[in-house]
């Protein structure tokens, strides 16, 4: 043990150049195993550092912006106008009795925070390659970081939406005791994509440039702007049910509405599949962490 310590105190000296105090203990930091499983543990032990980041997210996001914290209710409220006019008005898409700007609303809060997360985060690695290369701590935060960064414009949009159904003489029905059940849906949906793309983003920059192509192809594909039971198809409904964010999007707006019929078995289904896409994301993102310094 003796040896172990003074070999451990001659690296220190070797590595950082200034002599090690006698006495004070030695920790040798070796990389995780590349199939080893993360462990929460680790994250707790750095959740100061996630807050911090997510933080440092959000203050960089609106800073020196003119507006400000306002552009997280400008967002959906303008692109609710326009598929208002475009959907509501000429298309007359059917948006299960209620009013069409209430559903498209109620639709792109969560898919606003799905999108906005999984897109920041897919470049958070890279944004992040000096802090990277110079300090050890689980990589993985940095994902996390970047999509609880949106965290806050999800509740601000929320609040606006209320302010829009009592404006049509609505107020939230009883099952919006739901409500955090479908965020978490959304949240989990974010992560399981954010793990993937963030990873392969180091090795592959053409995630750089796809990511926004396919969030902009997923909005079509996900019910924000038309119901779920406009596909009518058995087949197209079970592929349907493959879009995590089909549950959550559909229960979000049954939750705070009331409308139509409670979507568990899509649900259901979604999380499923973000579960799955996450724990695959996450043995992948482990196995690669250890080279993350030396590609990025």
């Amino acid at each position: 043990m003796a040896a172990r310590g003074e070999h451990g105190r001659s690296l220190h000296n070797g590595l950082m150049g200034t002599p090690a105090a006698p006495g004070l203990p030695v920790r040798d930091i070796h990389p995780p195993g590349r199939f080893s499983a993360v462990r929460l543990s680790d994250l707790w032990a750095y959740r100061e550092l996630l807050f911090f980041l997510a933080q440092r997210d959000v203050k960089v996001r609106y800073k020196q912006a003119f507006i400000g914290v306002a552009w997280a209710v400008l967002q959906p409220v303008f692109m609710m106008a326009i598929f208002a006019v475009f959907l509501g008005k000429l298309a007359k898409v059917p948006s299960e009795g209620l009013p069409y700007t209430v559903f498209a609303f109620a639709g792109l809060i969560p898919w606003l925070f799905f999108a906005n997360g999984v897109g920041s985060a897919s470049d958070s690695l890279v944004t992040n390659s000096n802090l990277i290369s110079k300090v050890y701590f689980p990589r993985l935060v940095i994902p996390l970081a970047s999509v609880s960064a949106w965290l806050p414009d999800m509740a601000i949009a929320l609040v606006v939406l209320v302010g829009v159904m009592a404006v049509y003489g609505l107020a939230p029905a009883a099952t919006v005791v739901y409500l955090p059940v479908f965020a978490l849906l959304a949240i989990l949906s974010a992560l399981a994509v954010s793990v993937w793309l963030s990873a392969l983003n180091v090795a592959y920059r053409d995630i750089h440039y796809a990511a926004p192509f396919f969030i902009q192809i997923g909005l079509f594909l996900t019910p924000v702007t038309y119901p779920a039971t406009l596909v009518g198809s058995r087949v197209l409904r079970s592929l349907f049910a493959l879009n995590p964010m089909s549950g959550a999007v559909e229960g979000f707006r049954w939750s705070l509405t009331g409308a139509g019929h409670a979507p568990w078995a899509l649900a259901g289904g979604s999380f499923a599949v973000a579960g799955i896409v996450l724990v695959l994301g996450l043995l992948y993102f482990r196995r690669v962490e250890q080279f993350f310094a030396d590609v990025i």
